[in-house]
């Protein structure tokens, strides 16, 4: 008898004819089984800085600020449009307009941090050190672009005015009551740091990774005095205040007086309300001072520059109009914008400059378009097609405005890029020279 010779044929003579019950032992219920993992993890969230990406890299200077000497007008003798000079005379001697500025250097940042030992378990899947350098970085660049939009050093909101309120219609559905309203103003950085459920952003105490704590205002003013109005079942509650110089949106808090709750931020100065409040929102008593500003940490970004008082930038701001709707933009008729054409106009006849890029939400977008694209324009566009006749009405489903002209500058006008930013606000339209023309050049 040899066993390991009959073991064999006992295994081969199982293989050949394997028994049903032996077959189905193992299956994938078990457990054992490989894991089909993709290398490296997917990052899947926007990374948009227009911004950033477009303005040169300038390095750092020297001491705390950087210093420069403006020449902002050039003041002739006499009359200042006039040059004549009798024989023999001179002329009388010209002066300028001086001014000196300067900019103090501030500091952004953003950490982060791995173990070694998630260092050594992400082996074979990703490099978790460039990874996290590469995530580190475009975080930091985000918070940048945000910085150059909307950082505020200097621009305080204060406290609104008291709402005006009033109630009227019908087929509404908030309970009659007497209800008191108090509006917040928010900047960019703070409509973009509050949420209806996550409430206004006051004030965030930071604790740095070296362990200091360091506190940010989030971007919101100071409450407004209360107003009263009595709504009966089936009526809208209609709320505005006057709009701030450097606010993008407004919070409204509503309830019984002394027990307001957040119900709304809008990007208009009004707002209306025909169904029940929503409970459980953050308390006005959450807002206790104007923190609008972080004046010791922070820079002033684009339009915190254009909005603040005397920066000679062109602001418009929207008549109030209907409360909860606003004021729209409107066609100009010739297939334009008339508040565009305005700017652009106003613009040139100040300081003969012009917006290179105008960057705009998805909401300012569609009403350009529509305005642009208008019944009375219809004869102004311009439609192309091949004439080979293979595909005669090959259209193509809606569009977009990509260029608006400008025709008030030198050389018979510009074609300015519309850009959507991810985070201009609906309702705000930024128009940027990112280069001063060649008449400006030192």
């Amino acid at each position: 008898m040899n066993p390991t010779q009959d073991t064999l044929d006992l295994v081969k003579g199982a293989l050949a004819t394997p028994d049903d019950r032996i077959g189905k032992t193992i299956s994938a219920s078990t457990g054992l089984l490989a894991f089909d993992l993709q290398m490296p993890a997917k990052n899947l969230y926007p990374f948009v800085t227009p911004l950033r990406n477009s303005i040169p890299r300038v390095g750092g200077g020297t001491g705390t600020a950087t210093n420069w000497r403006q020449v902002t007008a050039l003041l002739g003798s006499g009359f200042d449009a006039m040059g004549w000079v009798p024989e023999g005379q001179r002329s009388g001697q010209m002066s300028y307009t001086t001014a000196s500025k300067s900019a103090s250097f501030v500091t952004i940042g953003e950490e982060d941090a791995a173990t070694y030992e998630a260092i050594s378990a992400g082996r074979h899947f990703e490099d978790i050190q460039a990874r996290m350098t590469f995530r580190l970085l475009q975080k930091m660049m985000l918070k940048e672009e945000m910085a150059i939009l909307g950082g505020n050093a200097s621009l305080q909101l204060g406290t609104p005015a008291p709402p005006s309120l009033s109630a009227s219609g019908s087929g509404a559905t908030l309970p009659a009551a007497t209800y008191s309203v108090i509006a917040v103003a928010l900047t960019l950085e703070g409509y973009q740091n509050s949420a209806l459920a996550a409430g206004v952003a006051t004030t965030k105490t930071i604790t740095s990774a070296d362990g200091k704590t360091y506190v940010l205002s989030g971007g919101s003013s100071n409450k407004s005095a209360n107003a009263t109005q009595a709504v009966t079942l089936g009526q809208t509650l209609f709320a505005s205040v006057t709009a701030l110089q450097g606010a993008v949106a407004y919070a409204w808090y509503i309830g019984a007086a002394g027990a307001e709750t957040l119900q709304a931020i809008t990007t208009i100065n009004s707002a209306s309300f025909a169904a029940p409040l929503a409970g459980g929102q953050q308390a006005v008593s959450a807002v206790t001072a104007d923190n609008s500003a972080n004046p010791n940490y922070a820079y002033d970004g684009l339009l915190t520059a254009a909005l603040k008082s005397g920066s000679n930038a062109y602001v418009k701001t929207m008549a109030t109009g209907a409360a909860g709707t606003g004021t729209p933009l409107t066609s100009s008729g010739r297939g334009s914008v008339g508040e565009i054409d305005d700017m652009f106009q106003q613009m040139w006849n100040l300081y003969q400059v012009s917006p290179t890029v105008l960057y705009v939400n998805v909401q300012e977008l569609k009403n350009i378009t529509a305005k642009v694209l208008s019944n009375a324009s219809g004869p102004l566009l311009r439609y192309e097609i091949s004439g080979d006749g293979a595909n005669p009405y090959d259209l193509a489903a809606a569009g977009a405005v990509s260029f608006y002209f400008n025709p008030f500058t030198l050389n018979g006008g510009l074609k300015i890029p519309v850009r959507i930013h991810p985070r201009v606000p609906p309702g705000t339209i930024i128009g940027f020279a990112e280069n001063l023309p060649i008449q400006y050049q030192s």
